[in-house]
């Protein structure tokens, strides 16, 4: 009778096939290498059959690196019964002397890793939270490329000496005084209405991302979520759906502090005996969150104050939050002049800032209940 209680596989993920390593439980065992498999559901879930066959007594449990294949071998591993692990490749320990790196050292290195417990699982959003994050992405990558078209068009006009004399770029009465421009050569001018064509497009596309984002979030469970951090100073809709989706569950985090080292906003400190050297944040983590606060950031330069738009943002929700909100302006609003007076380099004072932001929408993610036993989620105050 098989006597052992684990058994651990590993996966080096890729597009066309897993390569896949395996070790039994105990002291000295060492893994082996099982070879490839295609990379489809039916292959996966035979190699699980034919490994739980072999060892009918054990749990198995697989690991594979987060990568471009995404959660779904994740989610089907989970689905047959046995525990899956995804970690990060910058989290996995390796040595300074290893120069050789194949996809079955690969294997055979993350089944060891695993075995003694030296890997660091990471947070796997559900299905329907990865589709808003991807809907985000889509939003913010729509943008940029609009940016980017325009960028081209009046580099365009700038290379042939070409200015509006009006205040406001890109709106309708500059996008008419585009379309009345007459360029010295047919060549150009079809450069130029291919460019503005090219912007309204972009523009629609962006609009179209817009409506259905909006649409989509209303319909979240972390809509409550979102809608609560609207009530700070710098985090509206885009950037609360941003930070939300790219989080996921905030009380995972035990402290706000950890939720710093998760966005990389802590500084990287390097100490040996009795001198301690702190040098500039690590950017560890998820880098559109920290940038997302990092933008918001940016607000609170100016004194404290709640405008017609944050009061309408505040409409609804709980005192607690509320509050949590102006004590989070009132902080970071004074901190910002008071290291701004130090002579501190800009930069410096919105990271700072940014750190701070992070706490404090910890904070009001604590306040927010999620109901699962009714669909229409709610807010309501944590009971002390």
């Amino acid at each position: 009778m098989n006597k052992h209680s684990m058994t651990f596989i590993g996966l080096d993920t890729h597009k066309d096939f897993h390569e896949v390593a395996y070790c039994e439980d105990g002291f000295g065992v060492e893994p082996m290498h099982y070879g490839q498999i295609p990379s489809s559901k039916a292959s996966l879930t035979k190699l699980l059959k034919q490994l739980q066959s072999r060892y009918p007594n054990a749990t198995l449990h697989v690991v594979y690196e987060a990568g471009p294949c995404g959660y779904w071998i994740y989610r089907h591993i989970t689905s047959l019964g046995h525990c899956c692990y995804v970690v990060a490749p910058s989290l996995i320990p390796k040595k300074p002397g290893e120069r050789v790196k194949t996809d079955r050292r690969d294997a055979l290195k993350l089944v060891k890793l695993l075995k003694s417990q030296d890997l660091t699982p990471i947070y796997v959003p559900e299905p329907e939270d990865e589709a808003i994050r991807d809907l985000s992405r889509a939003r913010e990558c729509a943008m940029k490329d609009l940016k980017d078209a325009k960028y081209q068009l009046k580099a365009l006009l700038l290379r042939n000496n070409i200015h509006y004399a009006g205040t406001a770029n890109w709106s309708l009465k500059h996008l008419r005084w585009l379309t009345e421009l007459v360029l010295p050569h047919p060549a150009q001018q079809i450069a130029l209405q291919e460019y503005i064509q090219t912007i309204n497009e972009r523009i629609a596309r962006l609009e179209r991302l817009d409506n259905e984002l909006t649409h989509h979030v209303h319909r979240w469970r972390y809509y409550p979520v979102v809608k609560a951090i609207q009530a700070m100073r710098g985090v509206r809709l885009l950037v609360a759906v941003g930070v939300v989706a790219e989080l996921g569950d905030l009380t995972r985090f035990a402290h706000p502090r950890q939720l710093m080292a998760y966005l990389g906003l802590v500084l990287s400190e390097h100490s040996s005996g009795g001198k301690r050297h702190l040098g500039a944040i690590t950017k560890c983590g998820n880098s559109r969150a920290r940038r997302l606060l990092i933008e918001g950031a940016h607000s609170y330069r100016y004194p404290a104050n709640i405008g017609t738009d944050m009061q309408l943002r505040q409409e609804g929700l709980p005192k607690a939050i509320v509050d949590i909100a102006w004590k989070a302006q009132l902080r970071l609003c004074r901190r910002y002049q008071r290291m701004s007076k130090k002579g501190k380099h800009y930069n410096l004072i919105v990271t700072a800032i940014a750190r701070e932001m992070a706490a404090y929408i910890w904070a009001i993610a604590k306040q927010v209940v999620l109901t699962p036993v009714n669909p229409k989620l709610r807010l309501s105050r944590v009971p002390a």
